[in-house]
């Protein structure tokens, strides 16, 4: 039992670290839904679209405008990263596999994906807390869906609430203009 205490006590002192020294987005990873990181460094110089999803939310069809939005705009430099997320009525109950599949099948996703994560309380992933702290309170996700916006340097721009829609002018505009930013 001391042995779990100990590994936590140095899990969240590590996220606590990680967020005081965090300048940029660029230096959080994921793990991806197959496993593998995802470093956020490796899109120095692109734009970062980072959403917390769910497969059985009422905006789970905002899958759809995701992924229209990768497919129109990665050739400009947008990357959009999907993070299945549990937290929010339990709307994410599968596994990574159940979810990859779900979203391959139901909505031809082929953007970045990580394994399901935590995005609200003591156990959130260190980005969506530095994020937070960013933007200030009113980002925090209290839903599904909730949308960051990541400039090329890595620096947080601006967040959307699960009721923007991916094809809002709204959030089109954000991402044509942190595209249209000179590195």
């Amino acid at each position: 039992m001391w042995q779990r205490v100990l590994i936590f006590s140095f899990s969240l002192l590590i996220q606590s670290w990680t967020l005081a020294v965090a300048e940029t987005a660029h230096m959080f990873t994921f793990k991806s839904i197959d496993g593998e990181p995802i470093a956020l460094s490796e899109y120095t110089g692109k734009a970062i679209l980072v959403v917390n999803t769910a497969s059985r939310c009422g905006f789970t069809q905002q899958y759809n405008g995701l992924q229209s939005l990768w497919e129109k705009y990665r050739d400009n430099g947008l990357v959009v990263i999907g993070v299945p997320s549990n937290d929010f009525g339990g709307q994410e109950p599968g596994t990574e596999k159940e979810i990859k599949e779900f979203c391959q099948v139901n909505f031809n996703i082929s953007f970045p994906m990580t394994e399901k994560t935590k995005v609200k309380g003591e156990q959130a992933h260190p980005f969506f807390s530095w994020a937070t702290e960013e933007l200030g309170s009113l980002s925090k996700p209290r839903w599904n869906f909730y949308k960051f916006l990541i400039n090329k340097q890595g620096k947080a721009v601006d967040w959307f609430a699960s009721s923007t829609s991916p094809s809002s002018p709204k959030l089109i505009s954000a991402i044509e203009k942190v595209l249209s930013e000179h590195d």
